[in-house]
């Protein structure tokens, strides 16, 4: 399992993606565009909103996971902003309104969610944890 931990700021988006770049196994290297692309959207909320303004940091991991004998790679990130999970928190966008009409906001998510195979939000030791998983195979 990788570990990384950065400054929640916009500025280290970047280093993610190396992070992602330099421990994508092999056999998802396919996915590296998509992983990075989910990553930043649900990382661009994290250190946006999780701490009001301050500076904190925000623990970036990866790693292979099976789930029911089906392996997955997930991506996650923990964070010590006040409990939220975006999956339920956030309403779903209205897409069937145009760009004018949307409220700003629930993109980011709805992408995620159209993107990963599965998502988990949970609440522990006082840390907000996201998990995000690819599947293996090409879909």
């Amino acid at each position: 399992m990788a570990i990384l931990n950065v400054p929640a700021t916009l500025e280290n988006i970047v280093v993610v993606n190396q992070f992602i770049k330099e421990h994508l196994p092999s056999e998802y290297q396919w996915l590296q565009k998509k992983v990075q692309l989910v990553a930043e959207e649900l990382l661009v909320n994290v250190f946006m909103h999780a701490y009001s303004g301050e500076i904190n940091t925000a623990e970036i991991g990866c790693r292979n996971v099976y789930l029911d004998n089906v392996e997955y790679f997930c991506f996650w990130v923990k964070d010590t902003g006040k409990p939220f999970n975006p999956f339920l928190d956030v309403p779903p966008p209205d897409t069937h309104l145009s760009i004018e009409q949307r409220p700003v906001g629930g993109l980011g998510i709805h992408l995620i969610k159209s993107m990963v195979t599965h998502f988990a939000y949970s609440y522990i030791d006082k840390k907000n944890l996201i998990e995000l998983y690819f599947a293996k195979e090409k879909s």
